[in-house]
């Protein structure tokens, strides 16, 4: 009758612990604490890119726990580049970039089955360039407006 709307369906719910044993899998970690470092550091800076709708609906998909770090990071003013946010959180954590990136590749590999594709689609756009491939996807131009 009325069109409501509906929950972005993620791709399946999980507890945080089975959040953390995909993420241990993916970044190929020793241990299950190294694994929940990287899914901490790299939810919280994501949280401090997104804004707005997106940012709700990516916390309703994922574990409480994985969500509360998300959301408790107050949002950047200047939003980075996908290679800015690598710098910013190697800066932050005291890694390199290379293992910066690493951990950003295996959270977000879950993160972005978790989400599903059109929420994904919806966070893409509201970041600047460089995010998709940190989320696994095909990074596409974006077509430049022309000048009348």
């Amino acid at each position: 009758m009325y069109d409501q709307p509906r929950a972005n369906p993620s791709q399946t719910a999980m507890t945080f612990d089975q959040m953390l044993e995909r993420v241990r899998y993916e970044g190929a970690y020793p241990t299950r604490e190294r694994a929940a470092e990287a899914v901490h550091n790299v939810l919280a800076a994501l949280g401090r890119q997104l804004t707005g709708n997106e940012r709700v609906a990516l916390a309703q998909c994922l574990p409480v726990e994985a969500a509360l770090t998300l959301t408790a990071q107050i949002p950047d003013t200047q939003h980075l580049t996908g290679w800015g946010f690598i710098k910013d959180l190697a800066a932050r954590t005291g890694a390199t970039p290379a293992t910066t990136r690493w951990d950003t590749g295996a959270v977000l590999a879950i993160v972005t089955r978790l989400a599903g594709p059109d929420l994904l689609s919806r966070i893409l756009r509201q970041l600047p360039s460089g995010y998709a491939l940190l989320f696994g996807q095909a990074e596409l131009r974006r077509p430049e407006p022309t000048a009348a």
